[in-house]
């Protein structure tokens, strides 16, 4: 910023910009833990990112190639792919800050262009700090997330039976895909929010147009990962898991009353 210039902030106005943040993680093959490059004790590939929901499919091509292909390994990647010139959505960051578990070699990952994302082997699973920054002279604070990295998906026996309901012991076939290595995404959709932004940060957000989430998911389009489908599932999931605690919370009373009732015939 020259000298002398101001930041002049925009009374009144707030302007959100859409990221998701998290990780994906997929076991490692044989041959990748053969690679004398990775850690005899390693078990998965990861990746934690900070990346727009929406890929522009032209300016965001590497992003959506690393999309199709979790399986490689950080190792193996002798040359980077180039970076989108543009990266979509995200031109207002400046560099993103990874602290990783203080075990990794240079623990602290700056990525200063996009795609910001940290590719590592590893077996076990931890917190990373993920700090935002934007451009100087827009006069805006970083921004502190934090991830807990995950490698290995939720399991059914993980949920609590329901009170007076039988052991849920899972069926034969889901015991076997519960033994077998799955692929995991672990993300969070969030937004940005910058209240009364500087007038250059006003500018560089509203330079182009906010991303428009897609209306459904496709599984074979890294761009419609995550769409307004997605978050309508989310919410059925909510709300049935909020119909599912209310009734273990009624039967839970019921059960209660009827132990009382129980002890109350045993001391007559």
């Amino acid at each position: 910023m020259a000298a002398g210039a101001s930041l002049k902030r925009i009374k009144n106005i707030a302007i959100s910009r859409p990221i998701l943040y998290g990780n994906t993680a997929t076991p490692l093959t044989e041959e990748e833990k053969a690679n004398p490059d990775v850690s005899p004790d390693h078990t998965h590939s990861w990746t934690i990112f900070v990346r727009s929901p929406v890929l522009d499919m032209k300016s965001d091509a590497a992003s959506i190639s690393r999309v199709k292909n979790k399986l490689a390994v950080a190792t193996n990647k002798k040359e980077a792919s180039p970076a989108p010139e543009n990266n979509h959505e995200l031109g207002f960051i400046k560099k993103v800050v990874f602290k990783l578990h203080d075990t990794y070699a240079n623990s602290t990952r700056t990525i200063e262009e996009p795609p910001f994302e940290v590719t590592e082997t590893g077996w076990g699973e931890f917190e990373i700090s993920i700090r935002i920054f934007f451009p100087t002279e827009m006069g805006e604070k970083n921004i502190l997330l934090y991830h807990h990295l995950k490698l290995h998906p939720y399991k059914k026996d993980n949920i609590p039976a329901q009170i007076g309901a039988p052991g849920g012991a899972p069926s034969g076939e889901e015991e076997e895909n519960a033994n077998v290595p799955q692929p995991v995404d672990s993300y969070v959709y969030d937004e940005l929010v910058f209240n009364e932004p500087s007038e250059q940060m006003f500018e560089l957000l509203t330079s182009r147009p906010g991303a428009l989430l897609p209306a459904k998911s496709d599984p074979n389009d890294p761009s419609k990962s995550y769409s307004l489908q997605t978050e309508a599932e989310e919410l059925d999931r909510l709300t049935a898991g909020l119909e599912t605690v209310y009734q273990q919370v009624q039967k839970t009373k019921e059960y209660i009353l009827q132990l009382e009732k129980e002890k109350e015939a045993l001391s007559q």
